[in-house]
């Protein structure tokens, strides 16, 4: 299963979940992340706190989510919006027509720089509970409602 996970920059919460999914799914699910505008550089916060969790981050970069409906790209089976700016945006065509979810999620980037350490700390506890949850489905299982239930996880 493609998963790709979306926010405004793919600069922090798109590429936390992006590194656990990968991790938590090898071998069941492959994650991606992008930007409707992305910034060009990954948040080092965000960066630190996957290497501390053990999490890959070699191909962890801000793209746009364009290159993602190119000819060649990758087949997407899920489409999960990390922050509300996204969510409300018209999305790209993506082939497959994949299942789409929100996961809303605070920006710790939004944050003061003495409260981000904080911040990019509850996002990824937050986001990791999530994919643990969707991870736990059986594929089969993996509905629209079931992303929102997930969603809804604090």
């Amino acid at each position: 299963m493609n998963i790709l996970a979306l926010c405004t920059s793919n600069s922090a919460r798109s590429i936390l979940l992006e590194g656990i999914l990968n991790s938590l799914g090898t071998g069941r699910v492959t994650a991606f992340s992008a930007g409707s505008h992305p910034g060009g550089t990954v948040h080092p916060q965000a960066l630190r706190l996957l290497a501390e969790h053990g999490h890959d981050t070699a191909r962890a970069r801000s793209k746009s989510w364009d290159i993602f409906a190119e000819p060649g790209a990758p087949r997407m089976d899920l489409v999960i919006t990390v922050c509300d700016a996204a969510a409300a945006e018209t999305c790209p065509f993506w082939p497959g027509a994949p299942l789409r979810g929100h996961w809303s999620v605070p920006d710790p980037a939004a944050l003061p720089p003495e409260a981000q350490e904080a911040g990019f700390n509850a996002a990824y506890t937050l986001l990791r509970r999530r994919a643990e949850a969707l991870l736990a489905l059986s594929p089969d299982a993996i509905t629209a409602s079931e992303l929102a239930r997930i969603g809804a996880l604090e």
